[in-house]
């Protein structure tokens, strides 16, 4: 079914009506008929991709009222007026109301056919304009919120842009700090859904019993605590959006209970034997990479698949060198705005400097340096020296110092998550937590 070949046909005539929808229906368009304009009212909406016939006098909601209706709703959606011949001066002022078109209903059939299809193609060059405007709209905002002119990061907002106006779930992959959250809710603010909750959820900041009632929600009495039922971040998110961030590190046996939400769109909340359907779009996000660590045992293999229907790759910042510029004159604006303080001045020497460094941690750690220039606490251009170190200390004590530094700069890169943070750094947690006690370092200080 051709989705711009449709008609809306309302006549209170069961013989006039039948008629008509099966002269249009030979011709392939596809007419959906009602009685009265009452019923076919509630069917209209902006944007909705096709035509309407109405017959001028029937009971309750005559012709004109449709039209009014119409009108109200996209002033740019044809209506064919159906009239008896004694009603032509009526039509004509309907024309003049914003009518598309009317023919009488003695009219020979090609003529009929003549009309709609006419009235489709203006509907279809009007949706078609309307669509593009959209695109070249959202093409602007999305420049704002993905910054960047390398090759990379246009494909990137192309892609962005093309995927956001679908339901396709989708597998954004990357380092941390690549920024998969704000792509993430860009397919989620530029797509159908954006009026809809976008829920996000850090798979890796909580634990697997928690979690199964985080994502499905639970019944009262499900486990000591449960006094009543909950509802979960899933049903929370019906019609618009739930973000998965850090998926790698879902619990197998979630893996297994979000792998049915995602083939059969329904789910039971913990304690429970309902099935409750939900209308969600799944964005996951990972900074791993998921094949391997399928191929490895560590995440379920049917899941990756499923979610990898769609993928999309966010580059590191060493691969986008020529943005740094760019984007750190937009970090430092936005810092000077939200610190109070005057735009610091950035020379070439410190672009040069900025630009001749690896950012493991991409673009958040590039904010992160934007801000601390914006305050004065880093100067960009200048040597690198660590928290506490001077110049008459020992090799060992400015070692401690390095340490001290490494261990707060990758607690603050993962917001005080410990578990993380001793990834990063290739130590064991247990070892990570005695070097936190000895430099009196705290993980909600970082959070």
């Amino acid at each position: 079914m051709n989705s711009l070949n449709q008609i809306i046909l309302i006549d209170d005539e069961d013989e006039v009506r039948l008629s008509i929808s099966q002269t249009l229906e030979l011709e392939g368009f596809d007419v959906t008929a009602f009685s009265s304009g009452e019923d076919a009212l509630k069917f209209i909406t902006p944007n909705w991709p096709g035509i309407v016939m109405t017959d001028m006098k029937m009971p309750r909601v005559d012709g004109l009222e449709v039209l009014s209706h119409v009108m109200d709703v996209d002033a740019k959606l044809p209506v064919v007026i159906v009239t008896a011949h004694g009603d032509i001066p009526v039509a004509v002022q309907a024309i003049r109301d914003g009518a598309y078109d009317f023919i009488e209903k003695t009219t020979d059939p090609e003529q009929l056919v003549s009309i709609a299809r006419r009235a489709l193609g203006m509907r279809r060059l009007v949706l078609e304009n309307r669509n593009l405007r959209r695109k070249l709209d959202a093409g602007g905002e999305l420049e704002k919120r993905i910054i960047g002119k390398t090759p990379a990061m246009e494909h990137l907002r192309k892609l962005l842009l093309n995927l956001a106006d679908t339901d396709v779930d989708i597998l954004l992959v990357g380092e941390t700090g690549t920024g998969k959250e704000i792509a993430a809710r860009c397919l989620h603010d530029f797509g159908r859904r954006s009026k809809k909750p976008f829920v996000a959820l850090n798979c890796g900041a909580l634990a697997e019993s928690v979690m199964e009632s985080e994502l499905f929600g639970h019944e009262a009495g499900a486990f000591t605590g449960a006094h009543k039922r909950r509802i979960g971040k899933i049903e929370y998110a019906e019609g618009g959006t739930l973000f998965l961030d850090e998926i790698e590190s879902m619990p197998p046996a979630v893996q297994v209970r979000m792998l049915r939400i995602l083939q059969e769109r329904t789910l039971e909340r913990v304690g429970g034997n309902e099935s409750v359907s939900v209308d969600i779009r799944v964005i996951a996000a990972s900074k791993i990479d998921l094949r391997e660590a399928a191929s490895a045992g560590q995440f379920r293999e049917d899941l990756f698949y499923r979610l990898q229907v769609a993928q999309i790759a966010l580059p590191p910042l060493r691969e986008r060198i020529d943005d740094i510029p760019l984007l750190f004159h937009h970090f430092v604006d936005g810092a000077a705005v939200r610190y109070h303080r005057s735009v610091p001045q950035i020379g070439a020497d410190n672009v040069h400097e900025l630009m001749s460094q690896k950012w493991p941690g991409n673009v958040r750690e590039l904010r992160n340096a934007a801000e601390r220039f914006v305050l004065g606490l880093e100067d960009v251009n200048a040597e690198i020296a660590y928290e506490g170190e001077t110049v008459d200390q020992t090799l060992s004590e400015r070692l401690a110092c390095f340490e001290r530094s490494t261990i707060v700069a990758g607690l603050r890169e993962h917001n005080g998550r410990v578990g993380e943070t001793a990834s990063a750094l290739g130590l064991p947690r247990k070892t990570l937590y005695l070097r936190m006690q000895k430099y009196g370092l705290n993980r909600e200080d970082f959070t």
